[in-house]
């Protein structure tokens, strides 16, 4: 990353760390198909396994749980719409990709009915909202619930939503991809059925990723094709960008590490704004939240004219959701969390990463005061 830039945007993707970039490197060089029968596809196939294996582990998984995509919005994808299903739930907070399945599934009248489930002022998940949902459901249920906000970085108790969600019959799916690198995340003690991964969120490379699924679960391919990954996702495997994503999860220790540094940083951030300005509000910030990332209301101000200004002083922030086409639109979460329309059009998200420094945030405070300046004026 160009060091003139200060780069605040690692929820929306993370540069690709150089170890990754060389393994990306070696595996597209040496070439092969995983699924031909001669010396070049088996050496292929063996390092296919070998990144489905050190995934799993990270992740307190099975090896045959690890269905590798195309990135976490096919993974979602796969997870709400290949299992037959009678009724989603959604929280009022999640990521476009499911908002929109979502609602192009309840346009379907021959397809499940679809509930979003609401939050409260700070984010979270209200548990007797879902609890009230579930208990008005038959048939085969799924709720599926983010497990880090992208754009607040609040973090759900998925654990206790999912032992609710066991208890009521139904299966519960997680939304992992902000979460992964930043907290540490073990499968089997989320108690999910599955869950959505992304490599490019961890520094690893963009167009691949993973649903991690367990095994009693029939998945039905959304695209027909050569039946691989165990005929749960057709089509040749991105082995170079699987290997990569493999490469970057063998860095999550690392990255995990330096949270304590991002949320000190991102702590004085939010400190040193709110002594200059008793308008600014971070939303999210009375519940847990991821510690790199800040969305950030400085009111009358819209997102797009402040992420045009940070540009400006080369600091590159989002409004929110970088997964729209490049579109700047007002955030359902701060609508959902019960904010006016108004704040929403003024909010940017700030986020922090693995290559992030102290001059960084330095930038962003100085840049951030001084637009604030011109407002005032």
């Amino acid at each position: 990353m160009n060091r003139e830039i200060a780069y605040l945007d690692y929820n929306a993707t993370a540069p690709a760390k150089p170890e990754v970039i060389v393994e990306v490197s070696r595996i597209m060089t040496d070439g092969g198909n995983p699924s031909s029968v001669h010396s070049v596809g088996r050496r292929a196939k063996s390092i296919l396994e070998k990144a489905r294996t050190d995934i799993a582990l990270m992740l307190n998984a099975r090896p045959q749980m690890v269905i590798f995509t195309s990135g976490g919005t096919e993974a979602n994808n796969i997870a709400l719409k290949s299992l037959d299903l009678d009724n989603i739930i959604i929280s009022a907070t999640e990521h476009d990709s499911i908002l929109q399945i979502a609602e192009n599934l309840s346009l379907n009248v021959e397809s499940s009915n679809v509930e979003i489930c609401p939050v409260d002022e700070n984010g979270l998940v209200r548990e007797e909202a879902l609890d009230k949902i579930l208990s008005g459901k038959k048939g085969k249920t799924l709720v599926s619930i983010m497990l880090a906000n992208n754009e607040t970085g609040v973090i759900q108790d998925i654990k206790t939503l999912s032992t609710l969600v066991h208890e009521k019959g139904a299966l519960m799916h997680t939304d992992a991809i902000q979460a992964f690198g930043k907290i540490p995340l073990d499968f089997k003690a989320l108690g999910v059925d599955m869950m959505s991964l992304s490599a490019h969120k961890i520094g690893g490379p963009q167009g691949v990723g993973a649903l991690i699924a367990h095994e009693s679960l029939k998945i039905t391919p959304l695209i027909a094709g050569g039946g691989q990954e165990v005929g749960r996702r057709s089509g040749t495997e991105n082995l170079a960008g699987i290997a990569g994503f493999a490469k970057a999860v063998e860095l999550v220790p690392q990255s995990l590490q330096k949270m304590d540094f991002l949320g000190q940083e991102r702590d004085r951030m939010e400190g040193e704004i709110s002594q200059f300005s008793n308008e600014v509000i971070f939303f999210g910030k009375n519940s847990p939240r991821l510690p790199n990332t800040s969305l950030i209301l400085m009111p009358e101000i819209l997102s797009e004219t402040q992420v045009m200004a940070f540009d400006l002083e080369n600091i590159c922030i989002s409004s929110g959701s970088a997964c729209s086409s490049g579109k700047v639109k007002p955030s359902h979460v701060i609508a959902a969390m019960g904010g006016s329309e108004r704040a929403a059009r003024s909010t940017i998200r700030f986020s922090l990463g693995w290559n992030s420094s102290s001059e960084d945030v330095d930038r962003f405070v100085a840049a951030w005061i001084k637009l604030y300046s011109r407002k005032k004026v």
